[in-house]
């Protein structure tokens, strides 16, 4: 079968896309994979050799990631995502729609990203099946729990707080996101956040089970698979020697990283990191994002290190420091490595509390409020703690057996292959 498969965002975004057409390649499909990439990352090489036909639209977005951070990072999380929207997507709105049209056209099935909504009236349009990824269940009604920030007042209650959540979606950003349905002469869905974003045939929920609490409870076009984890370039991957070498020499150092925000705030997340390492006294790996700090050089017990696949490395750290994101959060439990998050954004203060409560990670440090010296009492609480330590592992051991992309596929041929 002939599928494409179109994202959009940053690094996190479009590593599960790959790792998803790289087992439906593995298993005899022809791939396409189409990536809107707004730090302008290009993925071509890595798809080459994977097998993957690639490409990306448009070629370049003009976005400046760092003085966004700086001036939204105080905003409203609706205000923060239609500032996002405005800079980074709706004016490459046309040229994502082109694009998934043609994507459409030429493949017999294409899944999307929860968020291209392009795609999703372009499969309408030319009446093919169309499969939404969603990296983060924070905004699946499921009334068992409450939305993020909601109290949990019960079932009744927290069904009205879901439907309101619909009604300030709508409010906030309806307009804007129906604005190319009704272009095509097409009646855009009732609720842009839990309709509009995603598909009533299958939307694949990315994320490991264990995260997922009461997801039976979900309606039925959401499936959960499991974390779509990209292993391809693990085994390309090496640990370069003099990092090795630093790891033997003492014990098992603490990862910190922003992952992709933290090319946005350089010099503050670096400085964070290196006061909060002294203060813990505890040996650092510590992602660069800074000149003044080279890939592969170290500073006594820190080693600074740049873009990598994060799991192997993982695997001989003790702990790790990181904002939240879905993919760093997989990767830490996979790891069997407790962490201490210091989320920028709602969706990464979700994933905070979903570690906190699994009890794989210390209270979360919101960005606009940590300080090096509350880290650092962080980091030195987990590493005294055996609980979290036990925990880490038994996790480890539980994620290290479910393979989503495996379950995404039988998924998928379940509906459509």
């Amino acid at each position: 079968m002939k599928i494409g498969i179109q994202t959009w965002g940053s690094n996190g975004d479009i590593r599960p896309m790959m790792a998803l057409a790289n087992g439906l390649q593995q298993a005899g499909h022809s791939v396409t994979l189409v990536v809107s990439s707004i730090d302008n990352r290009c993925y071509q090489y890595s798809c080459k050799q994977m097998g993957i036909a690639y490409k990306q639209v448009p070629e370049s977005i003009e976005f400046d990631m760092q003085n966004f951070a700086q001036r939204s990072f105080n905003m409203h999380p609706l205000q923060w995502l239609r500032s996002l929207l405005d800079e980074a997507f709706f004016p490459y709105e046309q040229t994502i729609y082109l694009s998934a049209q043609q994507l459409v056209a030429e493949n017999d099935l294409v899944i999307g990203h929860h968020f291209l909504y392009p795609l999703k009236l372009a499969a309408l349009k030319q009446k093919k099946p169309f499969v939404s990824i969603t990296l983060c269940h924070a905004a699946i009604p499921n009334p068992a729990v409450p939305p993020l920030s909601f109290p949990n007042l019960g079932r009744h209650i927290n069904k009205i707080n879901w439907m309101l959540l619909d009604t300030v979606f709508n409010w906030a950003l309806k307009k804007p996101l129906s604005r190319l349905w009704l272009e095509a002469v097409e009646i855009p869905p009732k609720n842009a956040l839990t309709e509009l974003l995603s598909s009533q045939q299958l939307n694949l929920v990315a994320v490991d089970p264990i995260f997922c609490d009461s997801h039976e409870q979900w309606s039925p076009s959401n499936q959960v698979c499991g974390f779509l984890n990209l292993t391809e370039d693990i085994l390309h991957w090496t640990i370069p020697a003099r990092l090795s070498e630093f790891l033997d020499k003492g014990s098992a150092p603490v990862y910190m990283t922003f992952g992709s925000l933290q090319q946005a705030v350089p010099d503050w997340s670096m400085a964070l990191f290196l006061e909060a390492a002294k203060l813990a006294d505890c040996r650092a790996i510590i992602q660069t994002s800074s000149n003044q700090y080279p890939v592969d050089s170290q500073i006594d017990d820190i080693y600074f290190i740049g873009r990598h696949p994060h799991q192997p490395l993982f695997n001989r750290c003790v702990a790790v420091v990181h904002h939240g994101g879905a993919g760093t959060t997989h990767a830490a439990t996979r790891s069997g490595c407790p962490s201490v998050v210091v989320p920028f954004m709602d969706e990464q203060l979700f994933w905070a509390r979903q570690l906190q409560k699994l009890g794989l990670a210390v209270k979360p440090l919101p960005a606009k409020k940590v300080t090096a010296a509350a880290l650092a009492k962080s980091i030195q609480s987990l590493l005294k703690s055996t609980s979290l330590q036990n925990n880490a592992k038994q996790a480890c051991l539980i994620l290290q057996n479910n393979d989503g992309v495996e379950e995404a596929i039988k998924l998928l041929k379940r509906h459509f292959l």
